[in-house]
């Protein structure tokens, strides 16, 4: 019998726990040690069956696992993420990366230097029909990608601010916290984003961040997304209550992507896609195919890639780079609702129309 690999998860919040689900019912992993400061979630985390430690550094030292995944809150991954670096140790990384893209270019590059896999837990990449979209773009059969229709709207009750009072302070709202998710798979379909223009509206319920947010992402290869994102906004056009990744969202049978494309439209997740018979062209029928796709877990998926990434079979899906480059956007989404004004993207710095980010983040 092949060795197992020995994962530690570090965080055993919502997704934490989820993570370790995934890697109990692995015939292909092991759950080495669970990594939890607050000693409240102890008596839980001791139903399964792996050592508990409040540290890190500690868990390390004595377990070292074979990986390590990192669910804890975003603040602490650039420091927790450079601590497994150090030790030589590959991570999963819960998104976003970390807080700001200063912090994941130090956090990749201490990665690269010392030789060490990062990947980034967006796992709506390794979610079956995402892959089906993919290939399907790849070949040819909705031609050019034109124009994206995405929308991330729904309804967070008042008791999940409640319960955690710094989800209505400045910078947690949905542009931050919800929507790297969305721009990181429109850049998996569409590649790089050049500029962003973006408007956001303050909060309604007297919060100190926004709650409604769009933004206009234009593309490297032309193309042009219109990205639309409120968490108050009763809907069923969101990934949340369409894709059925999760059992805690009620399910829709609607889409919240519309890919655009000189051949054919596609939607998202329902997979289906819109042609014209012989030729583009208004004036004759247009119908509708589906297409088929894997319905494992990503997260099931995403962790057997890791054990791949582990064993340096496979490079990362959603490598550290991209990870950066997904919050790169994210904060010039924000930085031009804030200004008014267009951000341009240019290869590892965010441009400001003609000044420069640095000098703006100077004068305010």
């Amino acid at each position: 019998m092949r060795p197992r690999n020995r994962i530690a998860v570090v965080g055993f919040g919502l997704i934490g726990r989820r993570h370790v689900e995934v890697i109990r019912r692995s015939p292909d992993l092991s759950l080495a040690a669970i990594v939890e400061p607050d000693e409240r979630s102890h008596g839980v985390a001791s139903g399964v069956g792996a050592p508990i430690f409040t540290s890190l550094d500690e868990m390390i030292e004595v377990v070292r696992p074979d990986g390590i995944v990192l669910a804890t809150p975003t603040p602490l991954h650039l420091q927790q993420g450079l601590i497994c670096v150090e030790a030589g140790i590959p991570l999963l990384i819960e998104k976003p990366v970390t807080v700001t893209s200063s912090e994941a270019r130090k956090l990749t590059n201490a990665a690269k230097l010392a030789n060490v896999s990062l990947l980034v837990g967006h796992h709506r990449r390794h979610n079956g029909m995402v892959q089906a979209a993919k290939a399907a773009i790849e070949d040819g059969q909705i031609g050019e990608i034109r124009a994206v229709q995405a929308t991330c709207w729904f309804y967070k009750p008042d008791y999940y601010f409640e319960a955690a009072p710094w989800r209505t302070k400045k910078g947690a709202g949905p542009i931050s916290v919800n929507l790297v998710h969305d721009v990181d798979l429109l850049r998996h379909f569409c590649g790089d984003v050049v500029s962003v223009q973006a408007i956001a509206v303050p909060s309604r319920r007297g919060f100190e961040n926004e709650d409604l947010a769009t933004a206009v992402l234009s593309f490297e290869n032309g193309a042009v997304a219109t990205l639309s994102v409120s968490d108050s906004i009763v809907a069923p056009w969101s990934w949340e209550l369409t894709a059925r990744e999760n059992p805690a969202y009620p399910a829709t049978a609607e889409s919240c992507y519309l890919i655009g494309g000189s051949k054919a439209g596609m939607s998202l997740p329902d997979l289906r896609i819109w042609r014209h018979g012989n030729a583009p062209d208004w004036w004759t029928p247009i119908s509708a195919q589906n297409l088929t796709c894997q319905t494992e877990d990503p997260l099931a998926v995403q962790m057997a890639h890791f054990a791949e990434v582990i064993s340096a079979k496979q490079a990362p899906l959603v490598s550290g780079e991209e990870g950066l480059k997904s919050l790169e956007v994210v904060e010039a989404v924000d930085l031009s609702a804030r200004t008014g004004r267009d951000v341009v993207i240019n290869a590892g710095t965010t441009d400001l129309g003609p000044s420069k980010l640095q000098e703006f983040k100077n004068i305010i």
